[in-house]
């Protein structure tokens, strides 16, 4: 018997050793590595720290709003929010001056590569189609901040991670952190420096999703445009919705609403944001270069198939234009998923050759033509209005 109180007593003496003074260094990726000695200089403790970002909401929201316009500015919002990220992190662990600069210096080496993933991330997630649809619906501006911070989120840890392990001595890539109930430098940089931030956007953007709502409604705009449409899509969907009324936590009244839609969305290309033809008379080459396509338009016309309504329930209008939005996204989003865009590109060069090719052999039967496409990375480099593809 007293064997076996004996074992209970070294057990349960191991459990509290392990549970409350063993620690775990963390590496890079959060994770526990163990080593039985903890040298002095990978050891990282907190300190208290408030996250400073000198951001001017109204302007990223613009930026946001049409990232391939402000494509410069988008990349200086990144570079700026990222560089208040990283040096939050350091102000948390404590470090010295000397090691925030070199952090921000090891940023900028990795800032070309990471501002093209930024980019191309946003560009894909965000509904450039039109921003009146989003506008309409009170969202647009807030979408945008959705993005960011889907896309933030998707790379904020992987930069952290980099530009610390880059700078800090580490024990084979791990950093030793004291006190109980602590983060990751990654978790700090989310948790403190990327949601506060988010927050402040949305806010932002809930006033001004509003006040260009109700503005839109006294809008009348004509516009020239310059548009090359080679794609046409078109689906149907349907969304069902129970609203449910509560007393004291007891479901007392139903209401179903059930709506289905259609939608045209068609694809292809805004030559007003960059159309060139270029004659090489020396390779015999006619270039045509063209941006990247786009949806142009995404038409989404919604019928009320269903409509039961409790006896304590009403259905707003922010329920419908709510289920209406979520089907105009749904259909968005399985186009950008689909091979839509490579097909409006392969049908894109059979148009350019249909209607140049006539005119290439008129000047001389030797010439070739040749259809290229304006990459994102020239728009972030400020060069869409020169040819990216010199002959």
């Amino acid at each position: 018997m007293k064997l076996l109180v004996y074992l209970a007593a070294i057990v349960l003496a191991g459990i509290i050793y392990f549970k409350y003074f063993k620690k775990e260094p963390l590496n890079e990726r959060g994770f526990g590595s163990t080593y039985t000695e903890v040298p002095e200089e990978v050891q990282i403790k907190y300190i208290p720290a408030d996250f400073e970002a000198d951001l001017d909401e109204e302007m990223a929201l613009a930026v946001l709003s049409n990232p391939v316009r402000y494509a410069r500015e988008f990349d200086q919002l990144i570079f700026d929010f990222n560089r208040a990220l990283l040096n939050h992190v350091a102000n948390r662990m404590g470090l010295p001056d000397t090691l925030k600069v070199q952090i921000q210096k090891e940023y900028e080496k990795q800032h070309p590569y990471l501002r093209k993933l930024y980019f191309d991330d946003f560009v894909a997630l965000k509904d450039t189609t039109d921003n009146i649809a989003p506008v309409w619906y009170e969202n647009e501006s807030s979408n945008a901040v959705d993005v960011l911070y889907e896309v933030a989120s998707k790379y904020t840890c992987t930069l952290v991670n980099q530009v610390l392990v880059a700078v800090l001595k580490t024990h084979e890539g791990s950093l030793y952190v004291k006190g109980s109930k602590i983060n990751t430098p990654c978790g700090v940089a989310l948790l403190e420096g990327l949601q506060p931030l988010i927050k402040r956007l949305k806010e932002s953007a809930a006033i001004n999703d509003f006040s260009r709502s109700k503005g839109l409604i006294e809008e009348k705009v004509e516009r020239a445009i310059a548009e090359l449409a080679t794609m046409e899509v078109r689906d149907k969907k349907a969304i069902n919705r129970e609203l449910q009324t509560k007393i004291w936590g007891i479901n007392v009244s139903n209401s179903s609403v059930e709506i289905s839609a259609i939608s045209i969305i068609k694809i292809g290309f805004k030559l007003d944001k960059y159309f060139n033809i270029d004659i090489n008379s020396k390779r015999k080459v006619v270039t045509v270069t063209l941006p990247q396509p786009e949806i142009l338009s995404a038409d989404v016309y919604p019928r009320v198939d269903r409509l039961d309504i409790g006896w304590m329930r009403e259905v707003g209008s922010i329920d419908f234009n709510r289920n209406i939005d979520l089907l105009r996204k749904e259909f968005r989003r399985e186009v950008i998923e689909s091979d839509a865009f490579d097909q409006a590109k392969s049908r894109a060069y059979e148009l350019m050759e249909t209607m140049l090719t006539p005119l290439i052999t008129s000047l001389d039967k030797g010439y070739v033509l040749r259809v290229k496409f304006v990459e994102p990375q020239a728009y972030l480099d400020g060069k869409p209005a020169d040819d990216p593809f010199p002959n």
